[in-house]
């Protein structure tokens, strides 16, 4: 009976907390959506003329997003800002390109909506303008049926998408939510072009978004490490540039126990889906051991490529000459450098995802090239 009563009383107070939180929730939601009509109302009335002649500005607390909406229809301007500024976002509107331009100088946009046929500047003038004075901000085209081909022309332009109109608040709202979804992850994954020399796995994970080489490891013009044993042998794996530039692994092709390779000769080949990847051995001799640990757990490479996720283990027999081929400590972050820059040079417009910013780099940039691109780029970096 005690233990009936214990259960029905823990219960009754669950049931009690989650019905004070949903309410909470419904008076914070009420909270928010006074506030953002209020930011409404207010954006009618405040002249903003000294910064754009035809701006009109909502902005809200905390915004999800901020957006500038150009369209020389007043009509479609009002739509945006009611339906963007109700769900959470900060809003700015003009009627021409040129006033856009001049905000963009001024303020920090997350994104710009462009319509795309204007009296005095297009939609594609505004796209290819924004990207070069601002690549960081994504631009949306907005665009009637009969100019879909159009819109999609200005995606090579680096427009991000586009949206038909007319559309429907829900539209809107579903196509706001998947463009901040693909901003996010293009952050997210968005490389920087700095190289640092760690201690431990641990601090290489700290740095997820750097570029990183352990501390004693040497790396090859080819892009794998090697670690040398007092007893001669090597240890060998791809290093961080590779595993980041080439993203997500599916498979690892080990090299055959007990076959013979001199150093830049093919060694193994790391998969991903029907493509692959071929690397070359940083010192010369005889396959002595290889990871299947690390074939069974390739998440593991997420983490990092380095210590225990080697692939194959050489037993060296030139080492007298390979290993002076090999770079270590700043000579190692000075080729990671210069190949980092000219990986950047490389893939400058080769990516078929419109919202990339050229000279860019983010995890798995290979996937982004089409086969033809990709054989050049993985011929200039990964073969010695």
């Amino acid at each position: 009976m005690v233990i009936l009563l214990l259960f029905v009383s823990v219960v009754l107070f669950v049931l009690a907390d989650l019905a004070v939180r949903e309410t909470m929730r419904a008076l914070k939601d009420k909270r928010l959506r006074r506030e953002r009509e209020e930011a409404l109302t207010l954006s009618v009335n405040l002249d903003f003329s000294r910064e754009a002649r035809t701006l009109k500005r909502a902005e809200v607390k905390d915004p999800v997003a901020r957006i500038l909406c150009v369209d020389d229809e007043e009509v479609i301007l009002g739509s945006f800002r009611k339906i963007l500024v109700l769900d959470g976002c900060s809003v700015d509107t003009v009627e021409t390109g040129q006033e856009a331009l001049g905000l963009i100088q001024t303020h920090h946009y997350d994104f710009v909506f462009t319509d795309l046929k204007m009296p005095a500047m297009s939609g594609v003038e505004v796209v290819k303008a924004v990207k070069h004075m601002r690549p960081d901000i994504d631009v949306v085209i907005i665009t009637g049926y009969a100019s879909v081909d159009t819109a999609v022309e200005c995606m090579k332009h680096g427009a991000m998408d586009y949206i038909q109109k007319p559309f429907t608040e829900d539209e809107l709202l579903a196509f706001v939510k998947k463009a901040l979804h693909k901003r996010r992850d293009r952050i997210e994954r968005q490389l920087k072009p700095t190289v640092h020399i760690t201690g431990s796995a641990a601090s290489e994970r700290a740095g997820a978004r750097e570029f990183n080489i352990p501390g004693g490891v040497m790396i090859s013009a080819g892009h794998c490490w090697a670690s040398l044993a007092q007893d001669g042998s090597v240890k060998v794996g791809i290093d961080d540039f590779a595993k980041k530039l080439i993203g997500p692994i599916d498979g690892v092709e080990f090299p055959n126990v007990g076959m013979t390779v001199k150093a830049g000769q093919p060694l193994f080949r790391v998969r991903q889906k029907h493509r692959s990847v071929q690397f070359h051995a940083p010192a010369g001799g005889k396959v002595v051991k290889v990871n299947q640990a690390l074939g069974d757990d390739l998440d593991a490479l997420e983490m990092t490529p380095y210590h225990k996720n080697w692939v194959c283990v050489i037993e060296g027999d030139n080492l007298d000459v390979d290993v002076p081929a090999l770079k270590i400590g700043r000579s190692a972050v000075a080729l990671f450098q210069e190949d980092i820059d000219r990986f950047r040079a490389a893939v400058k417009g080769l990516a078929s995802n419109g919202s990339r910013i050229d000279g860019e780099l983010s995890v798995g940039e290979l996937q982004t090239l089409d086969d033809s691109s990709r054989e050049r780029i993985v011929g200039e970096f990964f073969r010695p």
